[in-house]
Formats: structure tokens, C-alpha cells, sequence
């Protein structure tokens, strides 16, 4: 505190007691300092849950740790490998056993760390409720050969029609093998959406008018959340038939469950040792189902961008989130949510 002007007639008792007052001897807090002199660079996967956790861990970063922050829009492998570059710095959702190969080679390189545990995923096919109402022998994927005039596909009559992942998305590997391992690429054709909200809308389209659909699709996500489906049954989990399932050369694929997912949270090497503070919030990052399911369903509901929905499970979710940092990161936070 420097003094430049005393009023006239303030004594030095008086002084000294202002001096010493509650309000005075309380300093403003300093702002937040950025451990780096640049923006933080997130990986934009273009799917909600993974576009929500970017909006809530931007706005953490601003907020509570004083850095600028941008986001990149890519697909699943391209964004890995501008990981490894150094292009962004951070990728919120990275689901190990989708991209087992690619992944594995990441860390082994040493210039990708995998921290945390966001939460736990899953994949699978899946038709509605009512489908299996219909035709109840249909419990297991294997027995899709048998239902492909139920599924037949609209440009091609003859054949059956399974949704898959989205074009260029790594899934599709998963699913290309896996329809060839259980035998029906003869009978059925994987039709490839070409975004991710065109295969919702398929999906949606199809179950409001309670047309019979069988489709691939993964958790936690609104869609899964909010329609009342059935997973197909598959050959119990086999790593090394998993393995070759994520193999685009898989030459000789054999059925099997998807891997369980424990997504973690993936960090460019450089970055982490450049921003140990921030690395920490991300490695103690967890997001309960129950949160993440009701943060999805409101978004889904509400019809809002991700960046709302990242707000809102800021603001439903403090308990959570004030886990992940120190108190006064979280007072920051929890400051600036009030101005909103």
C-alpha cells in the first residue's frame, strides 16, 4: 500500500487503526497468472459429451487460472496426432480401447500423457424396445442374418441396413470388423451418417414413427439416455480379438463385446511439464454418471449449445467440481458463474 497524501488532521492513532483494520489488512487477491504466455489449446471431438467437458474446463481455466483458451474442431485420429505435435494441448475425452493401437503408440512416443478418469463409456448396437417387442428371437447381434427384411435398407431392399459411426470417426473401424467377424457383410450394409447430428436425427426420425432401426451408438449420451433401447448381446470381451477389431487390416476379425472405456483425459507431454497446476486439475477431473447423464439430458432437452450445458453442470455440480481444485481456484469459478 503506498500513501501519497495524507488528509490534514488524521492523527497517527487513526492511522494506524486504518491501517490495521479488518478491510484494510484484506489485500485484494491477485489475479490469476497463466502458467503459459498463451492461449490453451482443447481439442474440439465433435460429440456432445466431449464438447461439453471442453466448454467446462475452458471456462475453469479462464476463470480460475487466468488463461486464454481456444478450441479445434477434428476428428478422433487427426486431433491425436496434432496432440502429439503440439498443435492443442488438450483433448477432455479420449477413449482408450476405441483407438487401442493409435493410443498405445501415442504414449509410447512420450509426447502424450493419459491422465485421470473422467468417467466410464461404453459402445454397443442397440434397437428400440419395441423392435424386440416385435420380434423377441432378436436378442443378440449374431441374430441380425436372420431380421434383414425387418432392417432392410431403402436403397438397397435386398439388404439389410445397420447405422454406424459417423464418416471418419474411429468407430468405424470397430464396426467394419465387427460386421464382417459375425458374418452378415453379405446380408446387411453399415451405413456411415455424415455427422454425428445426422445420425441422431436418423435415429430420432425412425423411433418417433416406430420404424424398426438397428443402429450403433455409445454412453453416456442423451440419445441412449432419453429413447427406451436394447443392446444387442455379443461373445463375451477377447482382447486379442479386440485387438485385431481396431486393426483396419484386421484380416481374419472375430466377434467380441466393445472394450469398456475408461475415458481419461489426454495432455501433450510439453504442456504438462509447462503447466504442472493446470495438469493437476485435469488429472483429478472425475465426472460422476449420474451428473454427466442429467447434464447431457438437459442439453438434450433444452435443445442448447454444449457451452450452456458446460454452465449449467457448473452450476448443478459445485460439490463435484470444487474437487478438482484448490479452494481458491474454485472461489474464482464459482465467482464468475455468479455473474452470470
Amino acid at each position: 500500500m503506498r500513501i501519497t497524501h495524507l488528509v490534514p488532521g488524521l492523527g497517527a492513532l487513526a492511522l494506524a487503526a486504518a491501517l490495521l483494520s479488518p478491510a484494510a489488512a484484506q489485500a485484494a487477491p491477485a489475479a490469476p497468472v497463466c502458467e503459459v504466455d498463451r492461449p490453451v489449446r482443447f481439442s474440439g471431438l465433435n460429440w456432445e459429451s466431449n464438447l461439453v467437458l471442453a466448454g467446462i474446463e475452458r471456462f475453469v481455466l479462464e476463470h480460475g487460472y487466468g488463461c486464454k483458451t481456444s478450441v479445434e474442431i477434428g476428428e478422433t485420429l487427426p486431433m491425436l496426432a496434432a496432440l502429439q505435435r503440439g498443435d492443442v494441448d488438450v483433448t477432455p475425452e479420449v477413449w482408450p480401447g476405441q483407438i487401442e493401437g493409435a493410443w498405445k503408440k501415442a504414449l509410447a512416443s512420450g509426447k502424450v500423457l493419459g491422465v485421470g478418469h473422467v468417467y466410464d463409456a461404453g459402445e454397443g448396437w442397440y434397437v428400440p424396445r419395441y423392435t424386440v417387442e416385435r420380434h423377441p428371437e432378436l436378442k443378440s447381434a449374431a441374430d441380425l442374418a436372420r431380421f434383414k427384411e425387418v432392417f432392410a435398407d431403402p436403397e438397397d431392399p435386398g439388404r439389410g441396413r445397420i447405422y454406424g459411426c459417423p464418416a471418419g470417426w474411429a468407430c468405424g473401424t470397430l464396426n467394419d470388423n465387427l460386421l464382417r467377424a459375425l458374418k452378415l457383410d453379405k446380408d446387411y450394409s453399415l451405413f456411415a451418417p455424415g455427422s454425428g447430428a445426422a445420425q441422431k436425427a436418423a435415429i430420432v426420425s425412425a423411433y418417433k414413427r416406430k420404424r424398426d432401426i438397428v443402429f450403433y451408438y455409445w454412453t453416456p449420451t442423451s440419445l441412449v439416455g432419453a429413447l427406451d433401447l436394447v443392446k444387442l448381446e455379443l461373445p463375451a470381451f477377447d482382447q486379442a480379438a479386440y485387438t485385431c477389431m481396431t486393426d483396419p487390416k484386421c484380416a481374419d476379425p472375430v466377434p467380441t463385446q466393445f472394450k469398456p472405456n475408461p475415458v481419461v483425459t489426454g495432455v501433450n507431454a510439453d504442456f504438462a511439464k509447462q503447466a504442472p497446476r493446470v495438469t493437476e486439475f485435469l488429472s483429478k477431473l472425475t465426472v460422476p454418471d449420474e451428473a454427466i447423464d442429467a447434464t447431457l439430458g438437459w442439453l438434450e432437452n433444452e435443445g442448447k449449445e454444449p457451452e450452456d450445458a458446460a454452465r449449467y453442470f457448473l452450476k448443478q455440480y459445485a460439490p463435484v467440481w470444487r474437487q478438482w481444485m484448490p479452494a481458491d481456484v474454485a472461489d474464482r469459478v464459482q465467482a464468475a458463474l455468479a455473474k452470470e
